[in-house]
């Protein structure tokens, strides 16, 4: 069983940046980012594999940026720019044998 232990969300202004982590216990192979705002469907923001490809919703490319650290099993998504559009909770997953989730944190971008 993979645990996910998320952080780093919050309120910040239009303009703005943050930055989340996620850590996983046990082996992984791709990790990232979705998000669900209210109302709507949960998105892939980013995702990036073990072996360092990357993908981003259009939305965030150019804003966002995807890193990994596989020594510590954690990965991180810097947020730049940010927008009222990227107010969300934002859920790591990390795909082992089926895919695991975090618990989602709160990110919210005032105008």
């Amino acid at each position: 069983q993979v645990q996910l232990v998320e952080s780093g969300g919050g309120l910040v202004q239009a303009g703005g940046s943050l930055r989340l982590s996620c850590t996983a216990s046990g082996i992984i192979f791709s990790m990232g980012w979705y998000r669900q705002a209210p109302g709507k469907q949960r998105e892939l923001v980013a995702g990036i594999s073990s072996g360092g490809s990357i993908n981003y919703a259009d939305s965030v490319k150019g804003r966002f940026t995807i890193s990994r650290d596989n020594a510590k099993n954690t990965v991180y998504l810097q947020m730049n720019s940010l927008k009222p559009e990227d107010t969300a909770v934002y859920y790591c997953y990390a795909d082992q044998w089926k895919t695991f989730w975090g618990q989602g944190t709160q990110v919210t971008v005032s105008s």
